[in-house]
């Protein structure tokens, strides 16, 4: 039992100190020069480097992150993940990406706590009804899972909701994907660094992008703050900077980035076996593990780089959260928090190749980022190694807002975390 890594006994001596915990993945010292280099080590930056090297067999790769891995949006998100969308082309994409996260824990050999407990999105008005009964419709009509709950069905599955005559926003009724659910964000990006290290991939930390070296009109090398590191092709991953980056690189985004903000309650027994989420007084809900209940709404309305927000938008929330649920009145609030997220005019994601050669991108998720870890891995990844898009994220090139074809998820998507 001594010599068995894994063992209690080994375990407790590690947790007083007197043993060495073994690194999950590699603090490589960065190479002159790679193939690809990936910028953003977050979830989407990881899961690219992840396939690339699994799936395209490009093993001489870097993942180049200003912080630590994880530290940025992939750690400050409410960890909800769903595909139901409007849109045939976000559907699809979406799909693809739950499609992976149910085989994900499997595949990285690492548990992501991945709970497909159910996402409902109440409705409270007959608008609200007609446009789920809308949505419900276009979303099956794509081969994905969703169906409508009368008020009786909602009030069985989430009994704590106030449903009665006194609710301030009577409930109607419900759309729900019962195959959504929440998982463990930093086990996310932990699994993918560790899996993507095992393949060759050299993830370096701390080790911020300043420039860009450009030569004929493609790019050649990415300067940083530990040296210049030459590359053959280079992504830029990197939710909430993604227009700082391509100033740097001598082109414009149509892209905002705004303050997104969440919180969590002090824990208490499990009351709470599903997501909810309202479009109408915009707050969304689920109970963690530990117990928390974790709670956010929707974007500042005001742009920032600023990991924080504007009070009012904590206040509205919390206020949403009690009139859904009066027996949260009592609760308190522990822990708040903001990420930055990038938003496009249509609010959905560009992904694909940019007025530089060999310099791609993928960003402007907006406030769907980490439902869509996987799945924009597995579509960048494809990007980058052939040099032409995949045909899930054909639709979501640059161009798209020369030619107009958006794929406009703003009123679609509501609540759209």
């Amino acid at each position: 039992m001594a010599r068995d890594h894994y063992s209690i006994a080994n375990l407790i001596r590690k947790a007083r100190g007197g043993g060495t915990w073994s690194r999950a993945w590699r603090d490589p010292e960065p190479k002159s020069a790679y193939d690809i280099v990936i910028i953003g080590g977050g979830g989407h930056g990881l899961a690219t480097a992840y396939y690339l090297a699994k799936v395209h067999g490009t093993a001489n790769v870097a993942v180049l992150e200003k912080g630590w891995i994880g530290g940025g949006n992939t750690g400050r998100n409410t960890t909800i993940i769903r595909s139901n969308y409007l849109w045939d082309e976000s559907a699809a994409l979406y799909e693809k990406s739950l499609k992976l996260y149910e085989g994900l824990s499997r595949d990285l050999n690492f548990n992501i706590m991945f709970s497909q407990r159910g996402v409902l999105n109440l409705a409270h008005s007959e608008g609200d009804l007609r446009e789920i009964a809308r949505r419900t419709a276009a979303i099956r009509l794509n081969g994905i899972d969703s169906e409508f709950l009368t008020t009786a069905e909602v009030k069985a599955m989430v009994p704590i909701l106030n449903v009665g005559a006194n609710a301030r926003y009577p409930v109607l009724g419900a759309s729900l994907q019962r195959r959504g659910g929440v998982a463990r964000h930093d086990a996310v990006a932990w699994g993918l660094a560790r899996a993507a290290d095992t393949r060759g991939v050299d993830i370096i930390q701390n080790c911020e992008v300043t420039g860009f070296d450009i030569k004929g009109g493609r790019v050649t090398a990415v300067r940083t703050s530990r040296g210049p590191i030459a590359a053959k092709k280079v992504g830029i991953v990197v939710a909430g900077h993604s227009s700082v980056l391509a100033e740097m690189a001598g082109f414009r985004l149509p892209i905002e980035s705004h303050p997104l903000q969440a919180a969590v309650s002090e824990p208490i027994k499990p009351i709470l076996d599903t997501v909810v989420m309202s479009g109408a007084v915009h707050v969304y809900i689920s109970q963690s593990d530990r117990g928390e209940l974790v709670m956010g709404a929707g974007i500042d309305a005001y742009t920032s780089y600023a990991q924080r927000g504007s009070p009012s938008v904590i206040e509205t929330m919390m206020a949403s959260a009690v009139d859904l649920f009066p027996i949260f009145s009592r609760l308190r609030m522990m822990r708040q928090w903001g990420g930055i997220v990038d938003v496009c005019p249509d609010a959905s994601p560009i992904i694909g190749a940019t007025p530089v050669e060999g310099l791609y991108i993928n960003g402007g998720w907006g406030t769907g980022g980490f439902k869509a870890t996987p799945g924009s891995g597995w579509v960048f990844a494809h990007q980058i190694a052939q040099e032409k898009p995949h045909p899930l994220a054909a639709p979501f090139g640059l161009d798209r807002f020369a030619s107009g074809a958006l794929i406009d998820e703003h009123g679609a998507a509501a609540v759209a975390h």
